[in-house]
């Protein structure tokens, strides 16, 4: 397990994720079925709702969805978090289980050992569920009733224990005595529900696990869903009756069976969080002895950076070569990890021992693993190569590795993926002060640049998640000439200039390969060959051929070298020119000192709950009853205007309502565990404590709310009590806000003021989806970003071609589109109740060296103007006290000269 995971911190995308999550279970309840409320979810978080695809072989209503999440962004630990969002928001419910399937026996028995390490912060995030179970699929065979009546019980296995052939499956159906006791004193009901064997007097209904997940109704977590989803055993999970089912992957399938894609995350997200080192700095060298001598240098290099930092109080950090080998053959010859460790220590006298060989038949990683405390991260491990063949051992992370180096062709999809994984992951999740210590290395024997520079951003698609348009610009080139033939590595900005020449004689083009007959064509007429793609020196060898006289030979190849040099123009943004973007913030002084105003918790308010009213309200009491009638065995399943509204959940309340028996606690100790379980750092506990007395006494005083009943529904309490208290602090926020920001002396409380400016860099733009020209195209030339975010209108888009058009023209130097809710990619201004995420940010021309003001532009549509009101206030205030460094334009009705006139 790698450092990085045993100091794991949350980051802000994370956050996110867990509250996507926490928004659609809640919407799963709220709306009339959980496929409305994943539309309904995606379109408030992302602008635009994704639509819902059941899973084949379950209900069509089950809540199911799945989280992507790039390689390196900490999957494991985003499912462990989730499970306590499970219990309160999706199953109301105190304990749950939770079956946990995993791709393979090796990353089980990671997962299992992490789960059940309480000093793992896997574990840590378990246990905010409450009491934690951690079980293999063995241990659960013979698991009792008061573990699961209990602990939240985590059944931990492999998806391929589910499949029919497998001997593990087949016990999962088979009668086992350990589990008898957990079908005493059921209800007809639940009886119903459960498997049988055989027919008529011969029916049986067994004492199995598969009963008893059945009566729990186990909620599904599938770690790495892209591994084959056709093989999982979908059916057999379907006759445990699931609750649901969340997949976490890097590569979710769209097509064939679509994954339900709640919430994205994209490598740009983890590189602005420091989770993972970019760009890949790319190099191709044909000879292998050549390619192994430069990542040696590579490392060197490194390591002095490295020794450096530490000197200067960084950690301890010693880069490592990741060496891909090719496999042995017998009677060829091949580049096996024999020959590259010879190469390595009798040609570059690198010890034996800074060495290891990692394949199926040699475990020198597994002896490290033995002989040092902290594996090959421990400063006393020598280890700075390791040699490996197809792939390391599943889930074995290195923190240190730094550099690829790949003997085979990338062709090896799988082996490829996962030693790009290695490399990426960032060391202990650190910044580092060298820029070369940020990026990941990639040296390949090949003499193709760009095919290899193709087949690596391929194989970061496929295998670590990476967006297709995020791999441009996070493969680079290490040698300047062998980027100019990196043609997609520049895509949107190169243009390609066709070279024509004349020829005496027409080629025979049927005679040249494929690949270098589409980069030309011939014109009969006029004699003439096109290039219209550019020529490597090995295409033109391959081109030349096509003809017999030297001179039209001659021809071609200089031809061919025009076409990758003098013939390609390329655009570079000013993110990469170097160009600086920061963007003043507001600031708040708090006792006498300014700090970011990011949340409206810094705002100083007076806020306790004795004031207000403590009776449930009117549609408080709706819920609750809806809820009880369901919970008693009721059914709704017909809405006031007369549609049938999904029995899923319903159902489901129910079982778990049978199953999961209340606790018989008095009034103090039901409203002791409701205070224990609202989480509200603003307020005192003995407000919090009154406020929830209150409420409980008053409803239980109510015709039809019983003690037993509330215990039965504390978790639906819970969270209706939660939103009564976030709406009651949101006033309070409201009122706060509004007299420190627009009250007599707001001058000499909110700054606008250097000391806080969002900046944009180079390469944290991260847009949940970028634009595809639906709106018309434009040959954008000044965005600060290569890539650029979706526009929500054409009006929107129209307004983005203006601010080019100007830009070109000296007016404005550079703008971007602005993301919402992107961290490291979103310029926001707090407000009362959210943030304000202004639709463009220009940076206009300055004097003396110094930046230009900040223009930032606001499009609204006329449908939507009114409603917008707070946005303009706020706008307006930041520009107010940026004393002219800080300009505010909000638009509609393509009223393009009131851009004009801030311009000026």
């Amino acid at each position: 397990m790698s450092s990085q995971i045993r100091g794991f911190a949350p980051k802000i995308y994370q956050q996110q994720v867990l509250d996507s999550v926490e928004a659609y279970f809640k919407a799963c309840h709220e709306l009339p079925s959980p496929s409305i409320a994943f539309t309904a979810t995606t379109e408030r978080l992302w602008g635009r709702g994704n639509p819902y695809s059941p899973l084949s072989g379950f209900p069509a209503d089950m809540p199911y969805f799945c989280l992507r999440v790039p390689t390196g962004g900490g999957k494991t630990w985003l499912a462990a978090k989730s499970v306590a969002l499970v219990n309160t928001h999706l199953l109301r419910c105190e304990h749950s289980v939770i079956l946990w399937l995993v791709p393979s026996k090796p990353i089980r028995e990671q997962t299992l050992k992490a789960l059940k390490d309480r000093n793992h912060p896997y574990h840590a995030a378990l246990r905010e569920a409450g009491p934690i179970t951690v079980l293999d699929l063995e241990e659960a065979k013979s698991v009792t009733r008061a573990t699961l009546d209990t602990s939240t019980t985590v059944i931990v296995a492999t998806r391929q224990a589910f499949q029919v052939e497998e001997e593990e499956c087949r016990k999962v159906y088979q009668s086992s005595g350990a589990l008898m006791h957990h079908f005493d004193n059921l209800s007809p009901t639940q009886r119903d529900e459960l498997l049988t064997d055989g027919e008529g007097s011969e029916r049986t209904t067994p004492y199995s696990l598969a009963n008893v997940l059945r009566l729990r109704r186990p909620f599904v977590v599938v770690d790495e869903a892209h591994n084959s989803r056709t093989e999982l055993a979908f059916d057999m999970l379907a006759r445990f009756r699931p609750s649901g089912v969340m997949e976490l992957t890097a590569t979710p399938d769209l097509e064939r069976t679509p994954s339900n894609v709640l919430h994205s995350v994209s490598a740009a997200e983890l590189k602005a969080e420091e989770m993972i080192k970019l760009p890949v700095v790319l190099e191709t060298e044909p000879n292998w002895q050549q390619c192994l001598a430069d990542a040696i240098g590579r490392r060197d290099a490194l390591q002095k950076l490295a020794d450096e930092e530490r000197r200067a109080g960084a950690s301890y950090l010693r880069p490592i070569v990741l060496i891909q080998s090719e496999p042995r053959r017998a009677g060829i010859e091949t580049l096996d990890f024999e020959k590259v460790k010879n190469e390595l220590i009798t040609n570059h006298g690198i010890p034996a021992s800074e060495i290891v060989v990692a394949t199926g038949e040699e475990k020198g990683l597994e002896q490290i693993d033995a002989d040092y405390k902290l594996g090959i991260a421990d400063p006393a491990c020598p280890v700075k190569f390791v040699i490996t063949q197809k792939a390391l051992a599943e889930g074995w992370d290195c923190p240190f590795a730094y550099i690829l180096v790949s003997m085979a062709s990338l062709s090896s999809a799988t082996a490829v993926e996962q030693l790009l994984g290695r490399v990426l992951r960032q060391p202990g999740a650190s910044h580092r002060q060298a820029r070369a210590l940020n990026q990941s290395y990639a040296f390949v024997v090949s003499r193709n640049f760009a095919e290899t520079a193709g087949a690596l951003r391929d194989r970061l698609v496929a295998g670590a998640g990476f967006e297709r348009r995020e791999v441009t610009e996070f493969v680079t080139a290490a040698k300047a000439e062998q980027a100019r033939l990196d043609l997609e590595g520049h895509a949107g900005r190169v243009v390609v200039r066709p070279v024509a020449i004349t020829l005496s004689e027409k080629p025979d083009l049927k005679s040249v390969p494929k690949p270098v007959r589409d980069k030309v064509s011939w014109d009969g007429k006029l004699n003439t060959l096109t290039i219209s793609t550019p020529l490597t020196e090995d295409e033109a060898e391959v081109l030349k051929a096509s003809v017999t006289s030297e001179t039209a030979a001659a021809a071609i190849v200089e031809a061919a070298e025009v076409s990758r040099t003098t013939a390609i123009e390329f655009f570079q943004t000013p993110a990469e020119l170097g160009e600086r973007f920061r963007v003043p913030q507001l600031a708040l002084r708090v006792q006498g000192e300014l700090a970011l105003f990011d949340d409206p918790e810094v705002l100083e308010y007076p806020w306790d709950l004795s004031p207000y009213d403590a009776a449930p309200t009117a549609d408080e009491l709706k819920a609750l009853g809806a809820a009880l009638k369901v919970s008693e065995g009721g059914e709704i399943d017909i809405d006031e205007g007369g549609h049938v509204v999904s029995r899923f959940l319903p159902e489901l309340q129910r079982d778990l309502a049978l199953v999961y028996q209340p606790e018989n606690w008095d009034e103090v100790r039901l409203a002791t565990w409701l205070c224990r379980n609202l989480p509200e750092p603003s307020l005192t506990h003995a407000s919090k404590q009154a406020f929830v007395a209150a409420w409980l006494t008053d409803l239980l005083r109510r015709d039809g709310f019983t003690l037993a009943r509330a215990n039965l529904q504390k978790f639906l309490i819970r969270n209706l009590l939660e939103a009564r208290i976030r709406e009651l602090r949101k006033q309070a926020v409201g009122r706060a806000f509004q007299q420190t920001l627009f009250g007599d002396d707001a001058a000499t409380r909110v700054a606008v003021t250097d000391q806080y400016a969002f900046e944009f860099h180079a390469q944290a733009y991260a847009p949940s989806r970028d634009y595809d020209g639906r709106f018309g195209h434009f040959d954008f030339r000044k965005h600060f970003y290569g890539r650029m975010g979706d526009f929500d209108s054409k009006e929107e888009f129209e307004c983005a071609c203006q601010l080019d058009m100007w830009a070109q023209q000296g007016r404005i130097q550079f703008w971007v589109r602005n993301l919402v809710r992107r961290e490291g990619s979103s310029f926001f201004l707090q407000k009362a109740d959210g943030r304000f995420y202004p639709d463009f940010l220009c940076q206009l021309p300055g004097t003396a060296g110094q930046p230009g003001p900040v223009l930032a532009v606001e499009y609204k549509g006329a449908d939507r103007w009114n409603e917008a009101e707070d946005d303009r206030l706020i706008g307006g205030l930041w520009a107010n006290l940026s004393q002219n460094r800080c300009r505010f334009v909000m638009l509609k009705d393509k009223r393009w000269d009131w851009i004009e006139e801030a311009l000026k």
